[in-house]
């Protein structure tokens, strides 16, 4: 395959608009690599998609901005090529997909949740999409089997580990395999809560805020689908509360943050929320601290699928492995503090 950065200035030529701009690299993503363009008729982005991500994510992400738009929500848009199309496959790599969208003018993107109201902001934008996306119908084209069924990421690690490719920290990742399928038996049974249409992943990065630090829009929809709330806000807050971040194997997790980012979605999602969707949101946040244990742990000894630091670890199996002790110790932290938690959440949530 030719190198990613010279099929740009190609990948620009389906689109007019972009013709004569400047690109260079844009965001922090993990997954897929993202430019900014800077053209005469503007600013964009433009995104190369992680193999993960076939091409009928467009259908997905267009009717979901659609119906955003419609509720007054801001959100990027896809920009249609010169033919029309979502996306586009250069001639020098057929297999890739890529795409363009509107850039949202005013926003910052941010790694890192600077303190409570940062993340009360946060949790009002994730309250306010939420309610948007009441009464949305659609069935989304592109469908990720499983991607919370953390009995099957329990699986896989231990597949990956009786065919490993990396051996680097076989014995260290088998050991921490053993405790981790201990917890799992611990974890609440989620399976009888609604589905409801989530972002599915809710990072920080994936949340724009304007210039006064107001929550603005959700990016990055390549995860959009229908999914437990559990999950959904389980993610959220294993990444938001977490001071550490994911690149330390201690984790800190900050309980003024967790109460923020609750208040601020309750507020924002008030009777949009089931009593047994708040009695489990406790219960995510520990299943998804677990979850990414699992999956950093695979790609440990598997070393195909997550992005890495090249400049700060020898491998991307050393990377993984930082993330995966970070992503246990977070769990463990959580479980210690669980009904502290919940007590947190029973005296928010109406």
């Amino acid at each position: 395959m030719a190198p990613i950065e010279p099929l740009v200035p190609e990948v620009l030529s389906h689109w007019s608009a972009l013709r004569g701009g400047a690109a260079s690299r844009f965001g922090t993503g993990l997954i897929n690599d993202t430019w900014r363009v800077d053209a005469p008729a503007g600013v964009f982005v433009l995104q190369r998609l992680h193999k993960a991500f076939g091409p009928s994510v467009h259908d997905d992400i267009a009717a979901v901005t659609a119906h955003l738009a419609a509720q007054a929500m801001p959100t990027p848009r896809l920009v249609p090529s010169d033919a029309g199309a979502l996306w586009v496959s250069p001639r020098g790599a057929p297999e890739t997909v890529w795409r363009v969208q509107t850039f949202v003018p005013g926003s910052r993107a941010f790694d890192k949740v600077t303190g409570p109201a940062m993340a009360a902001e946060a949790g009002a934008l994730v309250g306010r999409w939420h309610r948007a996306m009441q009464g949305f119908a659609h069935r989304y084209a592109h469908r990720r089997g499983g991607v919370h069924d953390t009995a099957a990421h329990l699986e896989r690690l231990h597949r990956a580990l009786a065919a490993p490719r990396d051996r680097t920290y076989l014995d260290e990742v088998r050991a921490l395999a053993d405790e981790v399928t201990a917890a799992y038996a611990t974890l609440p049974d989620l399976r009888d809560d609604p589905l409801r249409h989530c972002h599915g992943d809710l990072k920080l990065s994936n949340l724009l805020f304007d210039e006064a630090g107001r929550g603005l829009c959700l990016i990055d929809l390549d995860t959009l689908g229908e999914m437990r709330l559990a999950h959904e806000l389980g993610d959220a807050l294993r990444s938001w509360c977490n001071r550490a971040g994911e690149d330390s194997t201690e984790a800190i997790f900050d309980v003024a943050v967790f109460t923020a980012a609750v208040q601020g979605f309750f507020e924002s999602a008030a009777g949009c929320v089931s009593p047994r969707e708040r009695a489990h949101l406790v219960g995510g946040l520990r299943a998804l601290c677990l979850e990414l244990t699992m999956r950093f742990l695979e790609d440990t000894v598997l070393a195909s699928y997550f992005g890495y630091n090249a400049e700060k670890y020898p491998s991307r199996a050393a990377h993984n492995r930082v993330r995966a002790l970070g992503q246990w110790s977070l769990y463990r932290a959580v479980t210690r503090d669980a009904a502290a938690l919940e007590a947190v959440v029973a005296s928010i949530a109406p």
